[in-house]
């Protein structure tokens, strides 16, 4: 196969693989029709050749004389490893998916329709697309809240794979429903706090959908979300499930901090612990930024320094992440050590472990470095407001640095 010349107008433009069932948009171009609708699907309304307006709606003509080429010349070169293209089969319709949908209340067929409507939405953009315009969303919403209330997890699967396949849309379907009913929240809550077979792959899609929820929710609804739903997030991340399922609740958790009620039901829940331990762990660049990014939202208040302080690896953890990540991490680690730092007062202790785990040290590294800087006058600030206790540490002693440096 590799020896074989395949025809440039065999290739899609996007794919660059061999045509499987070529289509021809209204700006002329032939394309693979999964690639272009992928490419639609994900919000682009530009043709990716000729870069020309393409509403996401556009119709998306077969090219039957090209399928029929294609076929035959991997007929004529099977003899050189080239497999022959099935015809595909006749794609969904609308008016199709409106009616599967439809089914989803009756009660006989519940789960059979949901599997259904599953393997359509996992299948390709086109069908994701029908779905989402037959309302498959707000009924995926509805069925959830019905299961909740009747304390049901048959079906949670299915309902939440189709939410996570669709993508919810934050500026729509998600937003009325947000509106419509706070059930939706405890129902989410419920289904974070059930026993499930395979949770970790339930509760990540629930945690990105859920996600999606926040992202799009006014401050009137966030700041009275209760204290049980942040308990359920923290448990979720105590169970452990699958890195995208992690970093999906830290970005819920960080969206939601701004309220203080909100702040004191995660650190009642015991989130600084948990994520520090996660933070320990050594995950991904992404996720040490939201760890941070939450760390220093929770460290804002009285109760969130003393957690913070009462884990025995929280100030090496966030030192240890200075200059290593990122621009982002390094501004938020920073600050958290100038929040700790100025409301510790002069508690030796707290002071003794900042120097014994090289918390000063990184310190003195940030003026030394190629950092902001707004960034360098907070770290000057952190040592000068504490110089007589740790001026006889050794990057002090070893370096040019001095008070008068400091002011």
């Amino acid at each position: 196969m590799d020896d074989v010349e395949i025809p440039e107008y065999f290739i899609c433009p996007i794919s660059l693989q061999i045509m499987r069932d070529p289509v021809t948009a209204i700006t002329g171009i032939t394309y693979d029709r999964e690639s272009i609708e992928n490419w639609l699907f994900k919000g682009s309304n530009t043709c990716p050749v000729t870069k020309q307006p393409l509403p996401n709606d556009s119709e998306l003509t077969p090219n039957h004389t090209l399928r029929r080429l294609i076929q035959s010349w991997c007929t004529d070169n099977a003899s050189n490893g080239v497999v022959r293209i099935p015809t595909p089969k006749a794609p969904l319709t609308k008016s199709h998916v409106v009616k599967l949908v439809k089914e989803l209340w009756v009660p006989q067929s519940q789960l059979k329709t949901l599997r259904r409507l599953e393997l359509l939405a996992m299948e390709n953009a086109r069908n994701r697309r029908y779905l989402a315009e037959a309302g498959a969303v707000k009924s995926m919403f509805s069925f959830l809240e019905a299961c909740f209330n009747k304390q049901q997890t048959v079906g949670l699967e299915e309902a939440l794979s189709i939410l996570y396949h669709i993508r919810v849309n934050p500026t729509s379907e998600t937003r009325l429903q947000l509106i419509e009913s706070d059930e939706i929240m405890e129902t989410f809550t419920w289904i974070l706090r059930c026993k499930l077979n395979d949770h970790s792959s339930i509760k990540s899609h629930a945690l990105l959908v859920l996600k999606a929820m926040v992202k799009t929710a006014s401050s009137h609804q966030l700041e009275r979300l209760k204290p049980g739903f942040f308990s359920s997030l923290v448990g979720v991340l105590r169970e452990g499930i699958s890195h995208q399922g992690i970093n999906a609740a830290l970005q819920i958790l960080l969206d939601t901090c701004p309220w203080g009620r909100n702040r004191m039901s995660m650190i009642e829940a015991g989130a600084i612990h948990e994520i520090i331990e996660i933070e320990l762990g050594m995950p991904e660049k992404r996720t040490t930024e939201l760890i941070l990014g939450i760390l220093f939202h929770l460290c804002s208040c009285a109760d969130g320094r003393s957690q913070f302080l009462s884990h025995c690896g929280a100030i090496a953890v966030v030192s240890s992440r200075i200059l290593r990540i990122s621009i982002a991490a390094d501004d938020r680690a920073v600050l958290i050590l100038a929040l700790i730092s100025k409301h510790c007062g002069t508690c030796a202790v707290v002071l003794q472990e900042m120097m014994g785990v090289r918390a000063i040290s990184k310190l003195c590294m940030v003026l030394q470095a190629d950092c902001a800087h707004y960034l360098k006058e907070k770290a000057k600030e952190i040592l000068r407001s504490h110089y007589d206790f740790w001026k006889n540490s050794p990057c002090f002693t070893s370096s040019s640095l001095s008070r008068i440096q400091l002011i």
